[in-house]
This record gives structure tokens, C-alpha cells and sequence, in this order.
């Protein structure tokens, strides 16, 4: 291995990308590629090499930051060591689920071995299965060490059957991925397989046609909160509609998530058909998130129901981000479709926020243009470049790219959250060679959800 002081003149990821060329074990598929090559201080690494590397580091999170009690997804991780809220062991369930899902990426492509990334899935699923569920739900936080539910709020210390619905994403994923890898493997997969089957979905429509989003057993559906369409969720109605053990009526899709069929949307943003009614003020949409955390197995491509094309839904999310970028009504500084892009949840210059182009405090979140690269190649991959070539080592750490920054404002802060790490692994894999889509939709269970609830895919046989 190359000592780093021998290239004193790189930046952070143009280092990884010399030093990661050797990682490249897997095929480049994707349409509608950009330019094959960028420079990074006068130095050409191909796109492969620089795809490979963003992934190759932020899968780091997941493995080597994981938090060791559990083998889980930290809720966060703080370079300069330092947490407000004393939860530097705090474990997430959603994020754990992508987790999950990109060790898959990280066997196929080499940063760890099949028999690595087997030993350290079969401690989670034990783990998973041995922590406190409410009706087969997790929570949405854990403690670590003690295998604890962390209050997310006062009357929700139960279960949260979206964070949930996340995690089972990655176990049926994984489960798929596993189940004819090997006697070793195959254990794996008959562990998450169990895992998932063992969650009550219909317990949490509390006898109505809607998904409620928490119960708790000193609370019970008190928190009320119906999950409706549309945003981040879909991926919860997909799920219970396809349990074989505990599966919602095709009712609780239709007049809970779609509303009745209120969820479709005629209204555009800089002249982009929305397509579906975003939870957000009339005509406006919502963070970024709303486009990965559902599709990260879920496939929009060729996606159809009687209420949106979801791949016209998903992509033109990402282009009305590129509109706004373009315009940049506020004037901050460098915003542009060339430039930075791209609107979510993430830290922000006060805390933490969900932005949006009608919230935006002059913050960019990279895993918003990154894990929205399956929608916007081009665009998603000349943002990583910029990144590159105008920060360097200022937006780029241990684990890949960090959380926010804010050239406006001129802030960097060197922290990063899971859900947003994530979905940058998983859905970069699904824009290079479709793999974790692949898998999810693969699943019998899937299929039949799918149909029951009236989709249509090219994945549906």
C-alpha cells in the first residue's frame, strides 16, 4: 500500500481514488453516462474510479463506525468527538436497514469478503432478534450497549413501524442476496427471513384503512400519526401489503397512503409536473429523501399504478431541485446545476432540518444530487466534481462525503448521519449496475404485494 506522504499535493478523495483502483472487481452497465473521466488537482481518475471510492468510503460508516455492541448503524457520527445529547452509541433502526443493504455492495465489490460481511450480518440478526420489539415492530433508536428502546419522543418510546418498514427493506434484500451463497450465508438469510416475517404490519393500522406510524404499550396509538402519501413511506404500504404473515388489505393502501386517490397532483414547480401531491404547502415538494429511502429496493423504473409514474415522479423531484439550483431566487453562493445542488434532511447551520427549495437556509446536503444519481447522472456525478475540485479535504472525510456545508455561510462541519450515508451507497449501485433493485424485486413476497395493490413493473413476472 502507497504511504499517503508520498502524494502531499492530493486532496482526500483524489488519495482514495489512487489508492482504491484495485476495488474496481465489479461491471459498469449504466445508459447515459457523463464524461469518463475527472480531474481532481490536475490528476484524471476514470468515473468508475470515482464512483468506487464515494462508495468504497462511505460504506467505512457502516463497517468500521458501526457501533460494536450491535454491529448497527450509529445515529450519528461527530469527528471532533462531540455530542450534545451524550448519544454517541445510539443506534437507528432505518439507517441500520441501509446498512444492511450496502454491505451487499460492499461483497460485490470487494471492500470486504463474502465470509466478512456473513459473520457480521449474522451478529446483527442475532442482535435484531434479541432487542425489545412491539408487535414485531423495532424502535426508531436503540442504545447500543444495552440493546434498549430510546424514547424518540415522550409517547413515542414503542414501536415505529416506518423506521421499520426500512430496516425490512434490507432484511428482504439481504435475504435474497444470501440464500444460495452457501450453508454459512443461507443461515443468514433464514434469520433475516424470520425477522421480517415476524413483524405485524396490520397491528398498526389499529383497525382502520391507514397505517399509523407509532404504537407503544404505555401509549398506544396516542402519538396518532396517520402515514399518509406523499413522501418518504411508500415503502411502508409496499411492505405490509406483501407480508405473508401479517399483510394489510389492499383498503389501507388506497384510502390511507393515496388518500382516496387525493394523493395525484396536477401542479408543477418551474414547469415540472409534480404527479403526486407533495406533504408540503400546494405546489411545492419536499426534501430529496422522499426519492431514496423508499427506492432504495423499490424500484421506480417502469413503476405504475393508478395514481403516478413513478419513475416521472421520482426524476422530476431531482429536476425541479436542478431548476431551483439554477435560479437560485436567494442568491447563495455557489448554487447552480453545475455547481451545488440538491435539497434534504441533514444537519443545517441550526441544528438539524429538512430542506427544500420553500426552506432553505443556504445549506447543501450532498447525499441529496448523490443518492438521487439514478435519476440525474449527469447532474449527480458533476456534483461530486465540483465537490471535489472546490473543497477538497473540507467536505470529504473518514467516512466519504460529510453531512452539509454551506459555502454562503461559509460552514463545514465534519459530522455525519447514517440515513443520509446510506442511501448515497445503495443508490449509486442501483445507477451503476442495478443490483440492490434487482434483489428486492426479485422476492416472491414483493411480486405478489405489488399486484395485489395494482402496480405494474418490467420486474413482475
Amino acid at each position: 500500500m502507497r504511504n499517503r506522504t508520498a502524494y502531499p499535493y492530493l486532496t482526500g478523495i483524489a488519495l482514495a481514488l489512487l489508492l482504491s483502483s484495485s476495488c474496481q472487481n465489479a461491471s459498469n452497465n449504466h445508459t447515459d453516462s457523463p464524461s469518463k473521466t475527472d480531474s481532481i488537482n490536475g490528476h484524471h481518475f476514470n468515473e468508475d474510479s470515482l464512483l468506487t471510492s464515494i462508495q468504497q468510503h462511505t460504506f467505512q460508516y457502516f463497517w468500521e463506525g458501526a457501533e460494536p455492541t450491535s454491529g448497527l448503524a450509529r445515529e450519528r457520527i461527530h469527528m471532533d468527538g462531540v455530542y450534545p445529547e451524550n448519544d454517541r452509541n445510539v443506534i437507528t433502526i432505518g439507517g441500520s436497514g441501509f446498512g444492511i443493504m450496502s454491505m451487499i455492495v460492499a461483497m460485490e465489490r470487494g471492500f470486504i469478503s463474502q465470509e466478512q460481511g456473513v459473520q457480521k450480518l449474522d451478529h446483527i440478526m442475532n442482535y435484531l432478534g434479541k432487542i425489545e420489539r412491539f408487535k414485531g415492530a423495532w424502535a426508531h433508536w436503540y442504545d447500543g450497549e444495552l440493546g434498549t428502546a430510546k424514547p424518540f419522543s415522550e409517547k413515542d418510546n414503542g414501536g415505529d413501524i416506518v423506521e421499520t418498514a426500512f430496516l425490512a427493506q434490507g432484511l428482504v434484500t439481504i435475504r435474497e442476496y444470501l440464500k444460495d451463497k452457501g450453508d454459512s450465508a443461507q443461515l443468514v438469510a433464514q434469520k433475516a427471513d424470520k425477522l421480517w416475517k415476524g413483524i405485524n404490519w396490520n397491528h398498526y393500522t389499529n383497525g382502520q384503512n391507514v397505517i399509523y406510524w407509532h404504537w407503544s404499550p404505555k401509549f398506544n396509538f396516542q402519538q396518532n400519526h396517520p402515514v399518509r402519501g406523499y413522501d418518504e413511506c411508500l415503502i411502508t404500504y409496499i411492505l405490509a401489503a406483501s407480508s405473508p404473515t401479517h399483510p394489510i388489505a389492499p383498503a389501507v393502501y388506497h384510502e390511507g397512503w393515496a388518500r382516496s386517490g387525493a394523493i395525484k397532483s396536477t401542479a408543477k414547480k418551474y414547469d415540472i409536473p409534480l404527479i403526486l401531491k407533495h406533504n408540503a404547502k400546494e405546489g411545492e415538494v419536499g426534501p430529496l429523501f422522499w426519492e431514496h429511502y423508499s427506492y432504495l429496493g423499490l424500484s421506480p423504473k417502469g413503476l405504475k399504478d393508478q395514481y403516478a409514474d413513478y419513475w416521472e415522479a421520482t426524476s422530476n423531484h431531482a429536476k425541479i431541485n436542478l431548476a431551483y439550483a439554477n435560479q437560485n431566487p436567494k442568491g447563495y453562493k455557489g448554487y447552480g446545476a453545475e455547481k451545488g445542488w440538491g435539497w434534504t434532511a441533514s444537519y443545517s447551520i441550526k441544528g438539524y432540518d429538512a430542506h427544500h427549495p420553500d426552506n432553505d437556509p443556504g445549506v447543501i446536503s450532498p447525499t441529496a444530487a448523490l443518492s438521487s444519481m439514478p435519476y440525474t447522472p449527469h447532474e449527480s456525478i458533476q456534483f461530486a466534481q465540483y465537490l471535489n475540485k472546490q473543497f477538497g479535504n473540507k467536505v470529504w472525510g473518514k467516512y466519504g462525503y460529510y453531512d452539509a456545508y454551506s459555502e454562503t455561510a461559509n460552514w463545514y462541519p465534519q459530522r455525519y448521519l447514517a440515513i443520509d450515508q446510506g442511501p448515497i451507497i445503495v443508490m449509486i449501485e442501483n445507477y451503476r449496475t442495478g443490483k440492490i433493485w434487482d434483489l428486492f424485486m426479485q422476492a416472491p413476497e414483493i411480486q405478489q404485494g405489488l399486484k395485489k395493490l395494482g402496480f405494474t413493473s418490467p420486474y413482475l413476472k
